[in-house]
């Protein structure tokens, strides 16, 4: 069973944020690898406590947590908590250190050694808006580069494997030291000394993958995901593998429009419909529902549909369908139909006579937006 969060950092579940950033800090000072190196039980506790912070530190990401625990993120396919490698805590949380460290920390893993990560890879998935209310898993197939087990590697001299080199220059500020990537292995810390069949000059082979993508309810158009470890392998052996970035796009619906998680549905009716009332079946994304139109209903009436639309990324709640009535004017009638509209011209029943509390367009254009 997975340590509680809090408990990891040493905070009380109504700590403020500060209060929260103040303990993680602490705590990865404590067990960074630099501090304890070759400690696998302190970069343990160093990769925990970034998770903690990482869920903690994010105001939705927090409310799920208190409400759910650990199974709120559950499933999330490293969209949520937990799969944190240790270039991607140096990335996203060095500001938090400060000085602490100098200018070692930042993509580093103990005594300074840079971390190898592959490149990420990038793919588009497209949605339709039935798997984005009910959520989908996707089996892709990735075209990634893995190192081959056949090739083999020895440290480099220009960088005795640090992955970095560094020059001093003499300034009129005096001498100035800069650090730059080793232009020999580029960064890997391992040059190549013989390659597998079939490999580039990096000991890399072209492969396919089939990568299972697990797509939460509610993601919009535009959105990234991302898989963690499924990206290109890195050319050193002992680095990791970058991520597969997952870009969300919609296909377009005929029923349909997405505003945000309301879903919005224009119902046509005929002129006999609107006087007499109706009741009309609406087709949901699962099933239908069947609502009644009362007699003399107006154009540009708007039903709202609690709950039909689409749920909320974080689960929470759902979105409405919004049912846009539109009456339907024929436009070709026959004689009959004329000599009955022509003899209403005149009837005060059929006379436009708005009551104030009716909005106009505008007025429901206005509130829609609001």
């Amino acid at each position: 069973m997975k340590e509680d969060y809090y408990e990891i950092l040493g905070v009380s579940k109504s700590a403020s944020s500060a209060e929260i950033k103040k303990a993680y800090r602490k705590k990865a000072i404590q067990y960074h690898p630099d501090k304890n190196p070759g400690d696998k039980t302190a970069e343990a506790n160093f990769k925990k406590a970034a998770e903690a912070y990482e869920v903690l530190s994010d105001p939705n990401k927090k409310v799920k947590y208190d409400q759910f625990g650990h199974s709120a993120f559950d499933g999330a396919g490293g969209f949520g908590a937990g799969g944190m490698n240790m270039d991607d805590i140096f990335s996203q949380f060095g500001d938090i250190f400060g000085s602490a460290f100098g200018s070692s920390f930042g993509g580093f893993g103990g005594g300074g050694q840079r971390v190898s990560k592959g490149s990420n890879l990038r793919i588009r998935v497209k949605l339709t808006l039935e798997e984005i209310v009910n959520g989908v898993e996707k089996k892709i197939k990735v075209k990634r580069k893995t190192l081959s087990p056949n090739s083999k590697f020895s440290t480099c001299t220009t960088c005795n494997g640090s992955g970095q080199v560094s020059r001093i220059t003499n300034t009129i500020l005096g001498r100035m030291q800069s650090t730059s990537i080793c232009p020999n292995c580029n960064g890997a810390g391992q040059s190549i000394t013989s390659r597998g069949a079939g490999t580039d000059s990096n000991g890399m082979l072209n492969s396919e993958e089939t990568v299972s993508i697990k797509i939460p309810p509610g993601v919009e158009e535009g959105m990234q995901l991302k898989v963690s470890a499924k990206g290109n392998d890195s050319n050193n052996p002992n680095g990791i593998p970058g991520d597969l970035l997952v870009l969300i796009e919609e296909s377009n619906n005929d029923l349909f429009t997405r505003d945000g998680k309301h879903l919005h549905y224009d119902l046509y009716i005929s002129i006999s419909e609107a006087a007499l009332g109706v009741s009309k079946d609406i087709h949901l994304i699962d099933g239908k529902v069947r609502i009644k139109l009362e007699s003399g209903i107006q154009s540009g009436k708007t039903l709202r549909l609690r709950n039909k639309g689409i749920p909320d990324l974080n689960g929470y709640s759902k979105g409405d369908l919004l049912v846009h009535v539109n009456i339907w004017t024929p436009k070709t009638l026959n004689k009959k139909q004329k000599d009955f509209f022509k003899e209403m011209l005149d009837d005060d029943n059929f006379k436009p006579n708005p009551k104030k509390s009716e909005k106009s367009f505008f007025e429901k254009v206005r509130d829609m937006f609001a």
